[in-house]
């Protein structure tokens, strides 16, 4: 007998041993749930510990956090030599796949680019106001190098700022180990895609630098890129003093599949994500019992195949937080899925066109088979780093819109002056305001106009 959601007349193929905070049926944290809710109180205080060290101590702190944690005692800021080394290193084919991701990077981005414009406009009553769209000054951008040498990251972070105009471009990632540094193809891409300096460092120290302008002597107006718990939580606490691109937790795929999808396919994509780590839910929606009972038979062997540490995670992420749900219709399907409102969501279902008009919460959606999260992940174009933990509810992902600010302009005749000043007066005394009010008043009386009553 198939489990049914409380309130939604869905059933359950596979159930989550453990479950996430938000979907259908939220598990609360308290029970266990995965969520993002609060951070856990260790890793805070570690993580705010280290950071105000870093703040009192500057480079000197930085530079011992780089030794003890990572064991690097070389430079922290690659020279142009260092950076030729590493680029020289890397195999000729890698080089030509990372330009070709690049390009489709930019591309998108500069489309993203176009999409919003300076204006101004005589909005009426003698008044014309305006919007100027202007690049931050500084970003600081973080490319992981822990269990997986984050190429990628360094492409889709750095491209898209330097799209958007961003002055200064800065790229962080750890060493891979104590001899070698950050992994040559990382050094690579950040270079080819414009990186103005390359540093080695990981981790809470490697924010914690970007967000002072240790070593860079500029600090960052905004911090982007994934990174595991420590760096997303000194990505939070520095949320206010500089923006950052959002609060990303473990990676999350959704798949919707109706009778016709092809169940090996399906299965793939989801072990393709789940070796991101232990925590990574998987979803699966489908219209077809038969279909969802033979990706839940196929998943495993699947995982099993893979080398580890990626069969292990796997395999725990799957058993704790993935999940197969049988819909009623397609109506439902979305209604599932919104509520889990994936990181990634692919939808092999016919008629296509439905769907993308219909399902309203996801990072970014992969329609038909031909698609898949792993091209988003590392060429097709649009950005990888995107909204996890449901925050697509509210949010889309890294764009070079994180990178620009919408900021506006007005000005007004002697006449439009008075107009409005007559109505800022009032609105500003029926909010006990009177200083604002009198701000008003002072230029209808220098302009020797006639405040109206009647607008």
């Amino acid at each position: 007998m198939l489990a049914k959601f409380p309130n939604m007349p869905l059933e359950y193929i596979k159930k989550a041993s453990i479950g996430t905070s938000w979907g259908p049926e939220g598990v609360p944290r308290g029970k266990g749930g995965s969520g993002a809710e609060v951070v856990d109180d260790k890793t805070l205080g570690i993580v705010s510990g280290m950071m105000k060290e870093i703040e009192e101590g500057g480079e000197a702190r930085i530079q011992k956090y780089c030794l003890d944690l990572d064991k690097w005692t070389g430079p922290i800021v690659l020279t142009p030599e260092e950076i030729q080394k590493k680029c020289d290193r890397v195999p000729e084919q890698t080089k030509k796949d990372i330009r070709f991701a690049i390009r489709q990077v930019r591309a998108f981005a500069e489309a993203q680019l176009k999409s919003i414009s300076n204006f101004e406009m005589d909005i009426g009553e003698g008044i014309t106001a305006g919007q100027r769209v202007m690049p931050m000054t500084t970003a600081g951008c973080y490319a992981p190098g822990g269990r997986y040498s984050h190429i990628a990251s360094a492409i889709m972070s750095t491209t898209t700022a330097r799209v958007a105009g961003v002055k200064n471009v800065f790229l962080c990632s750890p060493p891979k180990n104590p001899e070698e540094g950050i992994d040559d193809a990382i050094v690579f891409a950040g270079h080819t895609a414009g990186a103005d300096k390359i540093l080695t460092l990981g981790g809470v120290q490697a924010i914690a630098a970007m967000r002072y302008g240790l070593f860079t002597g500029t600090p960052a107006d905004i911090l982007v890129g994934p990174g595991n718990i420590f760096v997303a939580t000194a990505k939070r606490l520095s949320y206010g003093a500089v923006a950052i691109d959002m609060f990303a937790g473990p990676t999350e795929i959704g798949v919707i599949a109706d009778k016709d999808a092809d169940a090996r396919i399906v299965a793939v994509d989801i072990v393709s994500q789940l070796e991101h780590g232990p925590t990574s839910p998987a979803w699966l929606v489908t219209t077809d019992e038969a279909l969802g009972k033979s990706v839940m038979e196929q998943v495993p062997p699947l995982l099993e195949e893979l080398p580890e540490p990626n069969r292990s995670v796997g395999l725990e992420a799957w058993e704790k937080y993935g999940e197969i749900v049988l819909a009623d219709s397609r109506e439902e399907a979305v209604r599932a899925s919104d509520l889990w409102s994936p990181e990634h969501l692919e939808v092999q279902c016919a008629d296509l066109e439905w769907w993308l008009e219909n399902l309203q919460n996801y990072g970014s959606l992969f329609l038909g088979e031909e698609v898949t999260v792993t091209h988003g992940d590392k060429s097709s174009g649009p950005n990888h780093t995107l909204p996890t933990m449901g925050a697509s509810k509210y949010t889309g992902g890294l764009s070079v819109h994180k990178f620009l600010k919408l900021v506006t302009f007005q000005r007004a005749t002697r006449d439009a002056s008075a107009r409005m000043g007559a109505v800022s007066a009032r609105i500003s005394r029926a909010e006990r305001m009177e200083g604002h009010a009198r701000a008003a008043d002072v230029r209808i009386e220098k302009y020797g106009l006639q405040a109206q009553e009647d607008v």
